[in-house]
């Protein structure tokens, strides 16, 4: 962790996505996109995070969840936060005024895993309350800058903290 006053400063994918919103579904970006995530998931899986487990600098992880309408499992890479034997994730979706798919899939079903290098782990996924988003939100904005910028173009959305706690 760093504390505040040396906060990272944003690597190259934190001033591209903080310059541009996301793409729209269905656009050509987001098609793009897809495939930029789905080649990254395939490096991370084939190498045990060897490869792919870092994003600017911020570790990375494979959330795996079931799709609340769908029922089909998922993969999304995203960085993380430790903190104690859990881990904190962000449903930023790069500032837009809605929460990612992920977020919902969880809230839905909650209990999942995700991979971390080469492990495994059984987790409990649970919103941050409004004490644990105050104390982790500064310590995320040290991780990836970009995430303020995300937070200041949502149009009032407060980005939900996700936190998956480690199941036995």
């Amino acid at each position: 962790m760093m504390s505040a006053h040396m906060t990272r400063s944003k690597g190259l994918y934190g001033r591209i996505t903080s310059a541009a919103r996301p793409p729209r579904p269905g656009s050509p970006a987001f098609w793009a996109w897809n495939r930029i995530t789905a080649a990254n998931t395939f490096i991370y899986k084939r190498t045990g995070g060897r490869l792919g487990a870092s994003f600017d600098g911020a570790p990375t992880l494979l959330l795996h969840h079931v799709g609340a309408k769908s029922g089909q499992e998922r993969v999304a890479p995203l960085l993380y936060l430790p903190d104690g034997d859990a881990l904190v994730i962000v449903a930023s979706w790069g500032g837009s005024p809605k929460n990612p798919a992920w977020f919902h899939n969880l809230k839905a079903n909650p209990e999942t895993t995700v991979q971390v290098g080469r492990e495994r782990r059984p987790v409990t996924a649970r919103v941050a309350d409004a004490g644990e988003r105050a104390r982790l939100w500064p310590e995320l904005i040290d991780l990836y800058p970009a995430y303020g910028d995300y937070q200041a173009r949502t149009g009032g959305r407060e980005i939900p903290l996700v936190i998956l706690e480690r199941r036995a």
